[in-house]
């Protein structure tokens, strides 16, 4: 070995005997990088710097938020269901839970989402198509029919409407005599990502984050179990972000609800436990491992840093995880079933409170009942017989991970300053800083999709010339009619003048921006008035965006 060799490390040596072994064996790619544009080095040894990184249960909970995660409990298995009427939404949740469910997630279709009723004639063609129609309380009846409530804990992706539905819930809930303080559950709520990526807002930023800020409110005094929003990432992702961008602009979403929080009166350790977030579980395993561990720490250091809160449950950042509905590929759909588990099994070696897991068939349709218990199945293989819900964060200690987490923080952080610069997220959403990104970055991954830089299996490559055709879910076209039908007679057998009188006063509360609306929502939905017929009269006061 000659002198220069001697001073060099070990790393280096062995890097050097790498070098001559890829002039004769080059590697598949010159540059190798997550779905972040983060490099990722041949090789990440011990000395890699790394924060400190804690115990789990302790801040700033890199390493999860329980002590015991699921040594204790498992994640709740919470599979995302909607189709038709409420009565075969109901169904559905009832043979899910038979088969082991352990949470309910409600779709609603887009009529619902958009504050319209099934007779409306915005509403045609949509009825039921996406998620289940629900217009009054005689349909949230049917939807929990046989449900205890104060056993069955629900979330409900509904955002613009959140309030209308989550009165509707608690009206439930008190039919079946459960005291408000045993409702538990979570509303995502969360409108300004709405604005950046899903577009099912209805009413202007402003007037929309002063319901969110009067859910946090009442539901701090009145129903303090319930999640009162989940500041979502997930759908930031499908429409084409990449996960730094994900946890980016999701926090600084979360900030601009706690601003707004705390602007309204409201102290952060009155609110900031009961917030919660959903984020997207992609194909790049150990990228998305090291992206909910770096959103955990990023959280925990902003809300007792930044925002100075005392109660260190405000410092926890609990998510729900959804496997990533744009990963999934209507060419050999079984496929889907493999994508679907390595997104589960980084969730949960991510540290995720509860998890649903696609179906395989939902790049073509609603899933069947075979695909849905399927998807449920992977959930249930991995808690009993993978081994790795048997110690807390197994992947601690990994150089690649804690490299990566680090990297994620980095990056995050940066784009956390920019949004700060621009003014806070509400205003960076009103200049199109996040949707522009998002945008950019889409479009970069579609032309290595189609450059074949980025392989899909069965799609840009291992394609196969035949596929056969499954079976899908087809929603009935009768339902629609059914359902404006059953509208009909609710309007016309309920009290008038105490819907009327029920309307009047939320539209009189809403023009004072000093009243909680939740309580005239509450009053209005008891009186059986529409989702429509709300939504309209707040439409007058506010305007819609």
């Amino acid at each position: 070995m000659d002198k220069k060799n001697n001073h060099l490390s070990v790393k280096e040596k062995w890097e050097k005997s790498v070098s001559d072994i890829v002039k004769r064996f080059p590697e598949r790619k010159q540059k190798f990088t997550t779905s972040s544009n983060i490099e990722v080095e041949r090789l990440y040894d011990s000395t890699v710097e790394k924060d400190s990184l804690g115990y789990p249960g302790e801040y700033p909970y890199t390493r999860g938020i329980q002590p015991t995660m699921y040594r204790s409990r498992f994640w709740t298995m919470r599979q995302y269901a909607g189709f038709g009427s409420a009565k075969e939404t109901n169904m559905r949740f009832r043979y899910l839970l038979e088969q082991g469910q352990t949470g309910l997630s409600v779709a609603f279709d887009l009529p619902t989402q958009i504050g319209y009723d099934s007779d409306d004639p915005m509403s045609e063609g949509e009825v039921g198509k996406v998620g289940v129609a629900i217009d009054t309380l005689a349909d949230m009846e049917q939807l929990l029919d046989g449900i205890p409530l104060d056993k069955v804990s629900t979330s409900m992706t509904i955002n613009a409407p959140a309030s209308v539905l989550l009165c509707m819930y608690i009206a439930v809930g008190e039919k079946q005599g459960v005291p408000l303080e045993k409702i538990t559950g979570t509303i995502q709520n969360d409108i300004l990502k709405e604005y950046i990526a899903r577009g099912t807002y209805i009413f202007p930023p402003k007037p929309s984050m002063r319901l969110i800020t009067n859910i946090f409110s009442f539901c701090h005094d009145y129903v303090p179990k319930f999640n009162t929003i989940s500041i979502s990432g997930y759908h930031i992702r499908e429409a084409g972000s990449n996960a730094v961008q994900e946890v980016a602009f999701t926090l600084a979403n979360g900030m601009a609800y706690v601003d707004a929080a705390i602007e309204s009166g409201l102290q952060v350790d009155d609110f900031a436990p009961r917030l919660a977030f959903f984020f997207n579980a992609h194909n790049n395993f150990l990228e998305e491992v090291a992206k909910f561990r770096a959103a955990r720490r990023i959280w925990a250091k902003i809300m007792k840093e930044h925002y100075q809160a005392k109660n260190p449950k405000s410092w926890k950042l609990r998510f729900h995880t959804q496997t990533g509905g744009s990963t999934l590929t209507a060419q050999q759909p079984d496929n889907n079933i493999v994508r679907v588990t390595m997104q589960a099994l980084a969730a949960v070696l991510g540290g995720t409170q509860s998890l649903h897991t696609n179906s395989r068939d939902e790049a073509l349709s609603l899933p069947t009942e075979e695909s849905a218990r399927i998807a449920l199945r992977t959930q249930q293989i991995i808690a009993h017989e993978s081994g790795v819900a048997d110690t807390v964060d197994p992947l601690a200690g990994s150089y690649y991970i804690e490299s990566l987490t680090d990297e994620i923080e980095k990056e995050v952080t940066k784009y956390l300053d920019r949004i700060k610069e621009i003014g806070g997220a509400v205003q960076a959403v009103e200049e199109g800083y996040m949707q522009r990104e998002i945008h950019q970055n889409a479009y970069q991954i579609q032309k290595d999709i189609e450059s074949e830089d980025e392989v899909i299996v069965g799609l840009n490559k291992f394609r196969q010339d035949e596929e056969v055709e499954p079976d899908l879910l087809k929603v009935d076209e009768s339902l629609e009619r059914e359902q404006v039908e059953s509208l009909h007679s609710i309007k016309n057998n309920r009290d008038q003048q105490l819907v009327d009188k029920a309307l009047a006063t939320l539209k009189e509360n809403a023009r004072k921006e000093d009243i909680n609306l939740i309580p005239a929502i509450l009053d209005a939905v008891k009186a059986y008035a529409s989702v429509g017929e709300i939504c309209n009269v707040l439409r007058e006061v506010f305007g819609e965006y």
